[in-house]
């Protein structure tokens, strides 16, 4: 019987959760749920300088907004450093690894004849097979594993293929520094081995350490989880993925107005396909994911590419939702305070009556609330410029006979007033864009907002005879 499938996401928490972490989040998700396995959640919080509460909180926060969820309790690296002392140890005693009294200088000299030399081990095997009488006295050792030094070190790679490293190009790298504090690479092992990690789907830039952690596992005897190194996310130009190409935290995009579905379907795109399918359900997702369909070439993020996604996502949306995902965005926008104050059961009410009008011309939630400005407008109105150039004499003087005809229309709604406005431009033969567009500018202080039979429902009677009153003429 095999055993069930464990992956991990084990972010750094020096800086927010990144979009490339978001994708490998996602990637473990996804394979852990399609094989009714688990995914586990640690952090790597072995660098105390730069680990921060803050960042913590913010890869918490960011997998929770995504809906990542993952299975147990958050696992803490850096709270199992005794365990990792440990095996360290244990690899001493066995002799797999040995007691290292090199000194800064020593090493430096080390590094600079490598590299002059050309050579990748930068560690000449000083303290490697001396004896431990020799021994500096009052020198800490660093602990070193005893690497192999011939044959090579092979990785089968689910998404790489077979990768292999000579072992004469490899270091004995330091498994417990001077002070006793473990390194990565060793936790990294340690961590797996005792989380019962299956399959480990992380960035190709841990390759190199994919070979390091290899040989840890062999000095240990034991087995190495299933390997799939990622390609990074490149940016549109193809160049290393910056802020300027989206390379923010995922607390960015949810501030950008993007939602958590359309986020996690552009993502499971980059560097992944399933024929020429682009948009997933969650729960399509899950059924397609295979590790096979990662491509080994570097995907490009395409932000026009994920704002039409956004937008499509919006379209489909349930209204309902919508208006609670407008509330929930406010306290990541500027002036979304505002706007929240003036959110009460009459503007919710507003809000959904015209958000099948809304959501058709918005790709984010940013335009969506922008969209709904005329629903929550104080009144005067600040009128735009282009709207201002619209409201000449001539059309303040239409809109207020407008005014007079639209007072009559009882009940008020989108099909009653347009009968009415129809009525008002056949009497005056006028063409209805020649008074649809000074209605609008008087209306939403805009010359774009959805049908302005839809603006007038959703205002209501009071409120746009008011707002007509207010640009009569003078």
């Amino acid at each position: 019987m095999t055993a069930p499938v464990v992956t991990r996401f084990a972010p750094s928490p020096t800086g927010f959760l990144h979009i490339g972490g978001a994708r490998t989040a996602l990637f473990n998700w996804l394979y852990a749920r399609k094989l009714g396995g688990k995914m586990l959640l640690r952090i790597e919080d072995t660098d105390r300088e730069r680990s921060t509460k803050e960042a913590i909180a913010a890869i918490l926060d960011g997998l929770k907004w995504l809906e990542l969820d993952w299975d147990g309790e958050v696992i803490y690296q850096f709270s199992r450093a005794a365990r990792h002392r440990e095996v360290a140890e244990q690899l001493l005693a066995s002799g797999k690894a040995y007691r290292c009294y090199a000194t800064p200088d020593e090493l430096d000299d080390m590094r600079k004849k490598a590299r002059a030399e050309g050579r990748t081990r930068l560690y000449n095997g000083l303290w490697r097979d001396r004896d431990p009488s020799e021994a500096p006295l009052g020198v800490p050792p660093a602990i070193r594993l005893k690497a192999p030094l011939t044959g090579e070190t092979v990785i089968e790679d689910q998404v790489q293929g077979r990768v292999v490293w000579q072992n004469e190009t490899l270091d004995d790298l330091i498994l417990l520094r001077a002070d006793g504090n473990p390194t990565y690479m060793l936790a990294v092992v340690v961590d797996d081995h005792d989380m019962g990690v299956t399959h480990v789907i992380r960035g190709d830039d841990h390759l190199i350490n994919a070979a390091r952690q290899k040989q840890i596992y062999d000095a240990l005897g034991w087995d190495i989880p299933n390997m799939s190194h990622i390609p990074l996310i490149h940016g549109p130009d193809g160049s290393k993925l910056s802020k300027r190409h989206g390379a923010l935290g995922v607390e960015a995009y949810r501030a950008l107005g993007y939602l958590p579905a359309a986020l996690r379907n552009y993502l499971v795109r980059l560097g992944w396909s399933h024929g020429d399918q682009e948009i997933f359900s969650t729960d399509e997702m899950i059924a397609a994911f295979d590790l096979s369909g990662i491509g080994r070439s570097a995907a490009r993020f395409d932000f026009a590419k994920l704002e039409n996604l956004n937008g499509h996502y919006i379209r489909h949306a349930d209204d309902q939702s919508l208006v609670t995902m407008f509330e929930g965005v406010l306290d990541y926008v500027p002036n979304g305070s505002d706007l929240k104050a003036k959110l009460n059961d009459t503007t919710r009410a507003q809000l959904l009556q015209a958000m099948p009008s809304l959501k058709e011309r918005a790709k984010t939630l940013i335009e969506l609330i922008d969209g709904s400005y005329f629903i929550f407008a104080d009144r005067p109105l600040e009128i735009e410029p282009k709207a201002a150039a619209v409201l000449t004499d001539e059309n303040r003087t239409l809109i207020a006979r407008l005014r007079a005809a639209l007072e009559a229309v009882d009940p008020w709604t989108s099909e009653t007033t347009e009968a009415a406005m129809r009525a008002f431009t056949e009497a005056n033969n006028l063409k209805l864009g020649a008074v649809a567009q000074p209605l609008r500018a008087a209306l939403t202080g805009r010359t774009t907002s959805p049908g302005i039979f839809d603006v007038l429902s959703v205002l209501g009677k009071q409120e746009c005879l008011a707002r007509l009153a207010d640009q009569a003429p003078s």
